[in-house]
Formats: structure tokens, sequence, C-alpha cells
């Protein structure tokens, strides 16, 4: 009770105030760990590392640690005093606060439940159960002037006075002092447990030392031990200075008899051998006397007191250094072991969360490993097949476009050989006027470029699209296996869209083509001399492009006229010789008879050049001049054809290559992902172990005996 003695009650605040830390702290710790749990929940990319019932689990473990806190906060320490009327419950309580704060006096003066508790301010006041409203009161007079004054008031209403801490030491240790009306002024036993005394931790029965146990007290006890597993109870025996005039054995005894056999064997609260320990023998209204002078400086024992106060305050002190040390274990007991208890639970709950969160992200980060393990396996197996592939469509191609070079060419020479029965099938109305004749000749290079192509697109294109279907339809066949399902659903057929095509340009070959379809004598000049160097060397001899053969023909005339001239010349000679030979053997008869055959085959070549001939004429040089320029083109046009082959096969192959990339684009996009799963999955696993630890440091000190740690001093340890 002194400075230098401290309250046992004072464990209860020191037990209040840890617990309640430990609560903050695990509070604060369910509740990242509840975000973490939703977190993981909600991650759907992750797998099933953590379930909604988990989620839930661990919200409803945060909201159940928050009403523990909350309650804690509210838990105090509670006596209850118990007894008939003018016992003296109100001095009791009086004498233990060390001042006046609830009135006492003669008579029926607490007609109500009044719960005393300290307040922090400087200003005492009291509320109404059914108003949350401060009345002011400043001394003892004006609370009982406030009670009796109210008519609203029952015994069955509560009242709370809120008393300066600074005031009352008592006060500042959680403790609540409940003064009630006397036990035998109601029959509402039953409702003033149920309301008042199920959560008060030490009864506090005070008797007149005048008078015995009556029923209605005994009755009442009896209720509460039927309500409450094994209440403590404390008798007081008050007034004890009365019975000074009495034999102070003689009517102790038989007290504390009667007091012995109601705790131990009517209400079995307590043994025979503890029994003793809860009754004292006090007189409260001396104590109050006493410990107001002492606070005012005046003399302790001053005054009229009764002979044996000294005794009967060291009695009453003891009192309530017992009911202190009671008061504070059992309500550490009852007010923290349940949730001390609740607290080892739901840290076990949130253990098993968290063990099956480590768990599962364990399993998944596996299964994400291997997938990832198969991807990178998938994308090397994809790099090195698409690199072989490439080498084998590039060889394939090139042997493609070759046949397909070779196989144009042999059919253009073999077009160019049948040219001739191509010009010859040709029809159309023939004028050898110039503008007919240049319609004519259009329309034959239209005639003959259409059959030739048609001839080349029946002999190779039929041959060459089938091979260029089969080699897309194999370069989609080694690809698909390459290729991710969804790029796979994208894949079409071969497209059958493309042709070949053979552009002659047999116009503009034959551009510089001109026909000669004027009549010429087949025994003429011009006739002999093509005869002798060739259509063409006559041509440019006849017109004088070529220089070599105009000096030929200037020699060959300039020789004859000088054969003519000097006929003393060998030359001229051997031919007089030889003309006069052939006068004598044949006679002028055969000489005019040649020179009528040569005129009438003049004469009939020239009746004969009609426009057929002309027309065959023109055909005939046609076909010499288009073949000519086509022999030319045979490479060019077989190269055009295999570049257009190339060129198809390898756009087709890079749109397969382009899905290809997308293919592989896919997979590293899936492998980086599957590492940044598997980092977040290894941040679970660590977050989750850690919580884990937590926990388990929560439950070494969850898990310890709340009784032993009352045994040590009232205290609760709940590390963590």
């Amino acid at each position: 009770m002194d400075a230098v003695d401290p309250s046992p009650l004072r464990h209860f605040v020191v037990a209040k105030h840890s617990i309640t830390s430990i609560f903050d702290q695990l509070l604060d710790f369910v509740k990242d760990g509840s975000a973490f749990v939703d977190e993981a929940w909600r991650g759907d990319d992750l797998g099933q590392v953590a379930v909604e019932e988990q989620s839930l689990e661990m919200q409803s473990c945060a909201t159940k640690l928050s009403t523990i806190r909350e309650v804690l906060l509210r838990r105090h320490m509670k006596v209850a005093f118990f007894g008939r009327t003018s016992n003296g419950k109100s001095t009791v309580i009086n004498a233990m606060l060390r001042d006046r704060v609830l009135p006492s006096g003669i008579g029926h003066t607490t007609n109500c439940f009044l719960r005393v508790e300290g307040t922090d301010g400087d200003e005492a006041f009291l509320t109404a159960e059914a108003s949350n409203e401060r009345r002011s009161i400043t001394t003892v007079n004006q609370l009982a002037h406030a009670l009796h004054m109210d008519p609203t008031l029952d015994s069955g209403s509560l009242v709370k006075v809120f008393w300066p801490k600074s005031r009352c030491a008592l006060l500042r240790d959680d403790l609540v002092l409940m003064d009630s009306p006397g036990t035998d002024v109601t029959l509402e036993l039953d409702s003033w447990i149920d309301k008042f005394c199920l959560d008060a931790d030490v009864f506090v029965l005070v008797g007149n030392a005048e008078s015995t146990l009556m029923n209605t007290e005994k009755l009442f006890f009896h209720k509460v031990s039927e309500r409450i597993s094994k209440p403590n109870i404390f008798i007081l025996h008050n007034r004890w200075d009365a019975s000074v005039s009495e034999p102070d054995y003689i009517v102790r005894k038989q007290h504390l008899d009667r007091c012995v056999s109601f705790l131990a064997e009517e209400l079995k609260v307590v043994g025979l051998d503890e029994a003793p320990g809860r009754i004292f023998f006090v007189s409260a209204k001396e104590v109050l006397s006493s410990r107001m002078q002492r606070a005012q400086g005046m003399p302790e024992t001053g005054g009229a007191l009764a002979e044996g106060f000294n005794e009967r305050l060291r009695e009453f002190q003891m009192f309530e250094r017992t009911f202190e040390e009671f008061i504070s274990q059992s309500a550490v007991k009852t007010k923290f072991e349940q949730h001390t208890v609740r607290a080892w639970q739901i840290t076990e709950a949130i253990k098993a969360v968290m063990d099956a969160i480590n768990i599962a992200s364990a399993d998944r980060k596996i299964f994400c490993l291997e997938e990832r393990e198969d991807q990178r396996d998938r994308l090397d197996f994809v790099r090195g097949q698409i690199n072989r592939l490439s080498d084998n469509v590039k060889e394939r191609v090139r042997t493609l476009t070759d046949d397909v070079a070779a196989k144009v060419a042999a059919a253009l020479s073999d077009q160019i050989r049948s040219l001739p029965v191509l010009v010859e099938e040709f029809r159309a109305d023939f004028n050898p006027t110039q503008e007919t004749l240049e319609l004519y000749k259009t329309k034959l290079l239209q005639h003959v470029e259409e059959r030739m192509v048609g001839c080349l697109a029946h002999r190779c294109s039929v041959s060459v699209l089938r091979d260029i279907r089969d080699a897309q339809s194999h370069m989609i066949d080694s690809v698909r296996p390459l290729l991710s399902l969804c790029v796979q659903e994208q894949l079409s057929a071969p497209s059958t869209s493309f042709e070949l095509t053979y552009d002659l340009g047999l116009a503009a070959l034959c551009a510089d083509f001109h026909e000669n379809i004027e009549f010429q004598f087949s025994l003429g000049w011009t006739a002999l001399v093509t005869r002798f160097i060739g259509a063409a060397n006559a041509k440019r001899a006849l017109s004088g492009s070529d220089p070599r053969l105009s000096a030929f023909k200037d020699e060959m005339v300039v020789s004859i006229a000088t054969g003519l001239v000097s006929v003393t010349s060998r030359a001229s000679m051997t031919v007089l010789v030889i003309g006069g030979v052939v006068w004598r053997s044949v006679g002028w008869r055969i000489i005019a008879l040649s020179l009528s055959l040569y005129g009438l085959l003049y004469l009939y070549e020239k009746l004969t050049w009609t426009n057929v001939s002309r027309e065959r004429a023109l055909k005939q040089q046609f076909v010499e001049h288009a073949a000519h320029r086509l022999r030319a083109i045979i490479p060019v046009t077989s190269s055009a054809c295999s570049q257009q082959v190339y060129k198809e096969l390898t756009s087709t192959f890079s749109r397969l290559t382009q899905r290809v990339d997308l293919s592989e684009a896919e997979l590293e996009g899936n492998i980086r992902q599957l590492s940044f799963r598997i980092q977040r999955l290894e941040n679970i696993q660590r977050r989750s172990k850690a919580f884990r630890s937590e926990v388990m440091m929560s439950l070494r000190g969850a898990g310890s005996d709340c009784q032993d740690d009352v045994t040590e001093g009232g205290g609760v340890r709940l590390s963590g």
C-alpha cells in the first residue's frame, strides 16, 4: 500500500499494457498477412497459390484480433460489493478509496448500482444508464442528492461515477468498484447477476458484526455460484468495533465458523483450509476516519476510536492486500487467459494458411521451372530447326528454279521450231496497202504470241505449278511443328493464286521487222545475188549499206565493162570464142528459144505475183525474223520464269519464317513471364516463411500456460 511497496494491482496494469502491446503487434502482423494472402489469391497468373477461403480466414483473424484488442482496452478489474442494507458497503468502498466518494450513512443510502472508476480529468461527474450526459458533482453530498432526487433510478439501474484519479490512488490501476443496493430490498437477484456480476473478478460480501449471515445474502451468492464457476468471494464483518464489549474470541469464532461453512461446504468455492483466509473482521468507518485524518495531517489514531483499533486496521490492511492479490490474479486469468488462448488459436490458423501457401507456391514454382525449361528447350529446337530448314529450302528452291528455266527454254525452242505452223495458221484479210499491212502485222503478232504463250503454259505451267504446290506444302509441313498452337490455327493452305506468266514481248522484238513484198524475178540480178551471198547480205549490198559489198559490186561491173572493151584481153577472147562455138553449135534458134523461155518465165512470175503470194512472202519473212529474235531471248524468258518461281517460293517461306518468328517471340515472352512468375512465387515463399516464423514466435508465447504467468506475478507473457 505504501510507495515503497507497490500495490499488487499494478500487475494487472502491467499485464494489460503488455498483452495490449502484443495484440497491437499481432494485429499489424495479421493485417500485413491478410494483404499478402489477398494479393496472392488475386494473382490469377500464379495459379491456386492461395484461395478465397484463406483470404477470408485472414480477414476474419484480423477482425477477431481487432475486436479482442478493443475488448482488452476496456478491460479492468471489477469488484462487486453486496450485502444487506446499511451494512456499510459504501463505507468499505470509501475506506479502500481513502476518501468519501460514495454517500453513506444511516438508512437506505444506495438505491441503485454505483460503478466507481477513475477519470484522467480533474472534475468528478456521473452518467446515468440511459444517457451519456455528464452530470457534474464535486462532493459526495451532491452525489447523494443527485441519486435521491432522480425518480428514474431504481434498484436495477446503473450509475457510473467517475472520480479523478489524482484524488484517489486506488483508481489509477484500472480498478472498478461496484456498490449495490441491499440484497434485502429486491427479488430481482437473477437480473442483477446477469447485468452486473458476470464480469466481476471478486465479490465482497459486507456483513454486520452484530448479526450473522442471512438467507437473502446466502441466496444471492448461491445464484452467483451457479452462474460463475467458483467465484472469488471475500466476507467482511463490518462494524467490528461494536463487539468490543463482547468476548471477542467467542463472537469471532461463531461468525468465522458460519462463514467457513458457507464458503467451503455450501458454495464449495474454496477448501476448508483456505476459507478462513477469505474472512475478515473490520471497522470500515474507523479506517476511513483514520485515513482521512492522516491525509489532513492529523494523527491517525486521533479522535474517538474504540479499543483494538490498530488490530482492526491491520486486518483491514490484510484484507486489502489479500484482496488486491486475488483480484489481480483473478482479473489476469479471467480477462486475459481466454483472449490468450484465442490468440493462440488465431496464430495457429494463420500458421496453417501460411504453410498451405508456402506448399502451394513451392509446387507451383516447381511446375513453372519445369515449364520454363520446356519452353527454353523448345526455343532452342525451333531455332535449330529453322536454320536447317532454311538451308534445305534454299537448295530445293534453287533446284526447282533451274528445272523451271530448263523446261521453259526447251518448250520455247520447240515453239520457235513450230513457228511456221503457227504463222501459217493465221488468217486475216491481206491488202498490200500500208495501213492494211500494219494492221495485218499487228494481228499476226498477237496471234503468234497468244499461241506461243498458250503452248508454253500448256507444256510448262501445269507441272511447274504442281512442283510449286508440292514445295509450298513441304515448307508448311516442315514449319508447322515449329509453330505454337495459336499460330498454327492461323496457318493457311498454299496459295492457288500464283500463275506463271510468259512475257515474250514479241511486238517489241519484231518492231524492226520490214517486209519486202515487191515483185522479184527469180533469175533476176537481186535473186542471183541473194542466192549467192544470202538474203541479209544481198539486202545490205543492194541497198548500199555494206561498203564491202558495194565495192564488190562496183568492181564486178567495172570488170565486165573492161572485159567488153578490151577485146584483145584473154578473157574477152575466151568469151568470144565460147560464144562463137555456142552460136555455131546450137544456132540462133536455140538462143532465141532460151531468151523466149526466160521472158515467158519472167512473165509467168509477174502474172502469178498476187496478194496471196505477197502474204506468203510476208509470213516467210516474218518467220525468219521472229525466229531469229526469239532464239535470242530464250535465256531471258527462262530466267524470268525461274525468277517468278523463286519469288513465289521465297515469299512463301518468308511468310512462314515470320510465323516462326512470332512463335519464337511468344516462347521468349512465355519464358520471361515464367521467370517473373517464378520470382513472384519465390517472394511469396519467402514472405509466407517470414510470416510463419513470426507466427511461431507468437505461438511460443501464446502457448505458455497462463496459470504459470499468474503465479509468477500476475503478468501475461505473450511474446512475439
